[in-house]
């Protein structure tokens, strides 16, 4: 089968389409076989490809996101059939661990990310848990596949942040940083459903205004304004009841410096730089809360599906590209033009 793979880390030189053997082994009792039909790029794909601390099987298969159809199931499989259009949850669990019993998937102690950890889904044929996938919902006007494969991984990501961990609430103002990547993006549209005021920020007036168009009560060029400021002024000096963190280094300062008192950080990403730093003063002063969160668990990603179902959280495509241009669609990821999801098209 065709895949994009990479056979060593570094530059987006690493990116190779080859022919990679099918699946082969049985299909264990719960298991699914999903023929690909598009992938959505993240930037997690970014630093796979650059070299994380991760240990790969190469030609290693990178993708995190898909949709596709169901091609065989194991005797166990209730929940889809062959035939089924289905969207994929990246996080694997292993569904026995403490962790998994309790409910909290992605903090499985053998927790692994589609791509990253092991193959992904920029091919066209892939084996996973039944507990993986989930019904592509019947909306009008219908979702494409490329909408379907830009769904999962940032929504998921987005609601755990904002809902789960920030616990965001009506009435509370939001900031969050970097308007046009799939996270923010899935994070503004959460924050509106949960009757917040959110201001955004880019560096780039035609993601801003786009983002006027999505719902952003306030849009801040953080390239031209200081955001700490403009966020203190736009809140009476209270602050920011939440701030959306993903970029790391180059906007933790501004974004304590954003946060009110009672405030709460939460982070999933660290684009520019893991290594940051706090004065811890301040954090006990304002009795702010610090928080990490990766992905989400099982009982999130259906409800979020759900909201999909109802007409909510539609995935931003920025643009498809077909698999024989994978690098072009790379490319675009890092120099960050896009304004929502890149997807490949695997096939029609």
């Amino acid at each position: 089968m065709r895949a994009c793979v990479i056979r060593a880390t570094g530059g987006l030189d690493r990116l190779q389409l080859a022919d990679v053997p099918l699946p082969s082994e049985p299909l264990g009792p719960r298991d699914v076989r999903i023929a690909i039909r598009a992938a959505a790029l993240n930037h997690l794909d970014l630093h796979v490809v650059r070299g994380l601390p991760v240990e790969h099987r190469f030609p290693h298969i990178l993708g995190a996101d898909g949709a596709g159809v169901v091609d065989a199931v194991g005797a166990d499989v209730r929940s889809v059939k062959p035939g089924d259009r289905v969207m994929i949850n990246p996080g694997v669990s292993d569904y026995t661990c403490e962790y998994c019993r309790a409910g909290e998937h992605s903090l499985c102690v053998n927790y692994r990310l589609l791509g990253e950890h092991v193959a992904g889904t920029l091919c066209e044929s892939i084996v996973l848990p039944e507990q993986n996938l989930a019904i592509i919902p019947t909306v009008t006007p219908p979702l494409s596949w490329a909408e379907a494969a830009a769904f999962s991984l940032v929504t998921l990501t987005a609601w755990r942040m904002v809902v789960t961990r920030a616990q965001l609430k009506q009435g509370e103002t939001a900031l969050i940083w970097g308007i046009g990547g799939g996270v923010a993006l899935a994070a503004l549209r959460i924050a509106k459903l949960r009757g917040a005021r959110v201001i955004v920020t880019s560096s780039s007036e035609a993601k801003l205004a786009a983002a006027r168009q999505l719902g952003a009560d306030v849009t801040l060029n953080h390239r031209t304004q200081k955001v700490s400021q403009e966020v203190r002024a736009l809140t009476g000096k209270r602050g920011a009841d939440v701030v959306i963190e993903s970029v790391g280094e180059a906007t933790w300062e501004e974004s304590l410096r954003s946060l009110g008192r009672g405030g709460r950080l939460v982070s999933c990403g660290a684009t520019t730089g893991p290594k940051v730093a706090i004065d811890l003063r301040r954090l006990f002063w304002y009795h702010w809360s610090v928080l990490g969160s990766t992905m989400g668990n099982d009982a999130e990603y259906r409800e979020i599906v759900r909201l999909l179902g109802s007409g909510e959280l539609r995935p931003i495509v920025d643009r498809v590209f077909p698999l024989e241009q994978v690098r072009a669609a790379f490319e675009r990821l890092d120099q960050g033009e896009q304004m929502g999801k890149i997807v490949v098209e695997v096939a029609q």
